[in-house]
């Protein structure tokens, strides 16, 4: 997600290419794309037009409700303190006839209810983030929320593991000093269910230290792919390779990071494209969907940065770069993840307001699926911009997590990319959706609007001809 202290409405907007829409794979010309026709295509797929909430909160299509599941603040954890704001990244786990969600913490320090330290559960005593576990019956309701990692810094998104355990990333380049105890900007591993698992938190330094935001794990190898959000130069795009004798399961991560050469296991390496001979230099030069470019890894010489920061590195001939890298998730035999947007003012060639891509490790290539032209009016209830978090929908396409500049919605993008439709709009402010997680059953999504922090169980009529094969 956009930092809080750099929030994508305070970035400048200038220069933009005005009228574009949301093009997909397939289309002809992805930049000429005219706002009147995108909005003709994007309107044909999805649930209908969403319902103003008389609540205030959330407004869906018709026949769609949702519970309130937790609100920074408001409901309180079982050791009594209030539930920690600004939640961001979340999975969701089928537990005893029910759910258990763990939910990031996207705390730098300065917002009102953080991640109260626990025994045995705070890396850093310094650090206010961290991720609570949700339990929630089978329809969704609130049954009780507990600690499960504290102490680390700005818990952005992550990924979850094959295994049915939370990778949870440190957005951050914090070293200790000040308040800070430790240094940060790592990825942690939390159990949903085992209590017990998550005492003493260990940092999985092989996967670097840098500004992390998702990962997204290959079901069959174990190898983690790992998106960067920074800027000054731009992120990069990561994949951890295991070492041979690796085989994934829950404790795997942890002992391979406290054994013998911990630190540095398995091969974490940046993502380099090519078309053809020529280097690409920045993904925001990819303007028509379908675009695909040929892979290559080149090695991290320090992953924990010890000196210099990890993208920092690497000369810009090294490796692909590109503005926001967001959210990622495994499936189709890939990892999709999501650029938000770029502009010409941070450093961009090419203007776009988001890119879907897929990187399929079979071919190594990385394809990108869809890109959302430059909204010419974000405070208008008709484009989308910024998409964010990410997840695949049981009933095809992905959902999208909007981190706009105006109005923000959960987006639903169907199978084919070649429609977006939303799926619920937030009424209560300005702040972005996080963390979109379905129940294993498909009856429920699982969304939240980032700041203050609420957490939403959504239900209804959910239809795979309406979200996934258009």
């Amino acid at each position: 997600m956009t930092s809080p202290k750099t929030s994508r409405r305070d970035l400048l907007r200038g220069g933009a290419i005005a009228g574009l829409g949301i093009a997909v794979a397939g289309s002809v010309d992805a930049i000429a794309a005219s706002r009147a026709a995108a909005q003709v295509t994007r309107r044909s797929a999805g649930y209908g037009p969403l319902i103003p909430d008389p609540n205030g909160l959330l407004s869906l299509p018709a026949g769609f409700s949702y519970q309130l599941v937790a609100q920074a603040g408001v409901t309180t954890l079982e050791t009594g303190e209030p539930t920690p704001g600004d939640a961001d990244g979340t999975a969701c786990f089928s537990h005893g006839g029910g759910f258990v969600l763990v939910n990031n913490h996207e705390i730098d320090g300065s917002e009102s209810f953080g991640v109260p330290p626990q025994p045995g559960l705070t890396f850093d005593p310094g650090a206010r983030g961290g991720t609570t576990n949700i339990v929630a019956d089978s329809t969704g309701k609130r049954v009780s929320e507990y600690v499960s990692l504290a102490g680390t810094h700005n818990n952005c998104a992550g990924g979850r593991t094959p295994w049915q355990t939370w990778l949870t990333c440190e957005e951050s380049e914090q070293r200790a000093g000040g308040t800070f105890q430790r240094n940060h900007g790592y990825v942690f591993e939390v159990d949903p269910f085992d209590r017990s698992a998550n005492v003493d938190p260990v940092p999985l330094k092989f996967l670097g230290r840098y500004p992390h935001e998702a990962v997204a794990v290959d079901r069959d190898t174990s190898a983690i792919y790992l998106t960067e959000d920074a800027n000054n130069p731009h992120g990069l795009f990561y994949r951890w390779t295991p070492p041979g004798s690796f085989h994934g399961g829950k404790g795997a991560l942890r002992g391979l990071a406290l054994g013998e050469g911990g630190d540095t296991a398995g091969r974490l390496q940046a993502m380099t494209c090519y078309k053809g001979t020529t280097h690409v230099h920045d993904l925001c030069l990819a303007t028509r969907p379908g675009t695909t470019y040929k892979v290559r890894w080149v090695d991290v010489p320090d992953r924990d940065a010890a000196n210099i920061s990890v993208r920092r590195q690497f000369a810009n001939d090294q490796v692909t770069r590109s503005r926001k890298l967001e959210g990622a998730y495994w499936g189709d035999g890939g990892a999709y993840f999501i650029a938000s947007f770029a502009r010409t003012t941070d450093g961009s060639v090419v203007e776009h307001d988001g890119q879907v891509w897929f990187y399929d490790p079979a071919t190594e290539t990385v394809t990108l699926r869809t890109i959302f032209g430059v909204n010419p009016d974000p405070t208008q209830d008709t484009d989308y911009d910024g998409p964010d978090n990410i997840a695949i929908s049981p009933y095809g396409g992905l959902i999208v997590a909007e981190d706009g500049a105006g109005i923000n919605h959960l987006i639903g993008v169907t199978a084919k990319g070649n429609d977006a439709y939303p799926l619920a709009r937030n009424d209560v402010n300005g702040s972005e959706f996080t963390g979109p997680t379905f129940s294993d059953d498909g009856r429920i999504l699982f969304a939240n609007i980032h700041s203050p922090g609420y957490v939403f169980a959504i239900s209804g009529p959910w239809s795979r001809s309406a979200s996934g094969d258009l």
